[in-house]
């Protein structure tokens, strides 16, 4: 049976608000990035700017454990029971008992890490820090809010932690030897937003934390380890760089660079991913594949334009953004900017087009492939000694590029599904 025009129409409009507010946190923090962001590099130097990019990147590997992949598992639990207020409250109290778990858990790693790794040792109490931050955030129910289309309340409280963070970062942060308070004010923002999120889930949406079994908890933890997977395994060509490049002899700058090279890469990526994200629960139930391709043709011209204007003036970008001396980074960067090329359509024709198919498990299958093609590309590295920041930006660009190769290969594969009606 064929969509009511009129209730599509009005599906769309939800997804037009949550996505426009997705936008206003993304371009929050475009924004405030691009004031705290050249603040710390010019106050920290590159020393210390790569000690921040170090814990950074070893924090994008606690944030997914911790995380486990409920971003889209729950997000769609939610998304298809969105008028049960009592299945809602379940899935909040089973998620967030398995986070606090995993933190845990997380929390004995680390300092298991910073005694075994000497580079790390003496930075243990930065690194627990940002622990506590990344820790902290994750326990924002944000999945719960995407998979309800109800995103306005979310981003209020988003933008104002990260003004509050711009602003104190500004105002305290006088000398490098003071790069502890990134983490403490994080912590100390997201730890506000928290209360104000549950205090607004209890009295305006009224849901709460209720009785859970151990059985349902193990339910959902178990049901979320396939999207972990596919989540952890992307940080094998992104996050690690980052970390190989903090354990080989290449130099502080040389993370320093690198780190900011793909900072402008993954803005570059968060600046798309709200189109993604707001379409994910909204495809879920609609199944609207007629959208995917108007999106795809609208906004791919502009971001390949886009990129060939950074590639050209790379290298001055990145002196006017991050400070004379920073013009480095400009080989990484260029060597990254397919990346930004391909994420759009490797984010739509994942986890949006394929849930909506019946075929979720391709797009966790994908970021395993890119991932195995990535480590296999790390040993060649290795082995003939070619690695440096730039070959390592490359690898990311051919496993992003792998990642959309095969998801578009599922897709046309099981074309049929495409035009299957759903049924009202």
């Amino acid at each position: 049976m064929k969509f009511n025009r009129r209730a599509l129409g009005s599906k769309k409009g939800v997804l037009l608000k949550n996505t426009i507010m997705l936008y206003i946190m993304q371009f929050s923090t475009y924004f405030l990035s691009f004031i705290v962001v050249p603040y710390e590099t010019r106050v920290l130097g590159e020393t210390y700017y790569g000690k921040l990019g170090v814990a950074t990147a070893i924090m994008v590997y606690f944030q997914l454990v911790i995380d486990f992949g409920f971003i889209l598992s729950a997000t769609e639990d939610v998304a298809r029971h969105r008028e049960d207020k009592t299945r809602i409250s379940k899935i909040l109290t089973a998620v967030t008992v398995s986070k606090l778990l995993l933190t845990a858990g997380s929390v004995i790693v680390l300092a298991v890490l910073c005694r075994v790794f000497e580079p790390w040792r003496e930075d243990t109490v930065f690194y627990m820090l940002f622990l506590a931050a990344t820790a902290v955030n994750s326990l924002i129910p944000d999945y719960l809010y995407r998979g309800l289309e109800q995103m306005e309340a979310i981003t209020v409280r988003t933008v104002a932690i990260k003004a509050f963070f711009t602003v104190m970062i500004v105002v305290l942060l006088k000398r490098p030897e003071q790069y502890c308070l990134i983490p403490i004010l994080n912590i100390i923002g997201y730890a506000v937003a928290l209360l104000c999120v549950y205090w607004h889930l209890y009295r305006r949406l009224h849901i709460t934390f209720v009785r859970c079994s151990p059985q349902e908890i193990w339910a959902h933890f178990r049901r979320s380890s396939t999207f972990f997977y596919s989540r952890i395994a992307t940080s094998v060509y992104t996050a690690s760089n980052t970390v190989i490049l903090s354990l080989i002899p290449a130099g502080a700058g040389t993370v320093g660079y690198y780190t900011l090279a793909d900072k402008l890469v993954t803005t570059a990526k968060s600046g798309l991913s709200p189109i993604s994200d707001s379409m994910y629960p909204y495809m879920t139930k609609n199944r609207d594949f007629k959208l995917v391709w108007k999106i795809l043709k609208i906004v791919m011209p502009v971001i390949v334009g886009g990129c060939a204007v950074v590639f050209v003036f790379a290298r001055p970008l990145c002196e006017i953004v991050f400070g004379a001396g920073y013009g480095d980074a400009a080989p990484v960067l260029r060597a990254m900017l397919p990346v930004v090329i391909v994420i759009l359509p490797s984010y739509i024709l994942g986890f949006p087009t394929l849930s909506a198919m019946g075929l979720s498990r391709y797009a966790n299958y994908s970021v395993v492939f890119g991932s195995a093609l990535h480590v296999v590309n790390l040993i060649v590295l290795y082995v003939t000694g070619n690695m440096n920041m730039v070959t390592l930006g490359v690898l990311v660009s051919v496993a992003e590029i792998a990642i959309l190769l095969f998801r578009i290969a599922v897709i046309w594969k099981h074309r049929a599904l495409l035009h299957a009606e759903q049924e009202d």
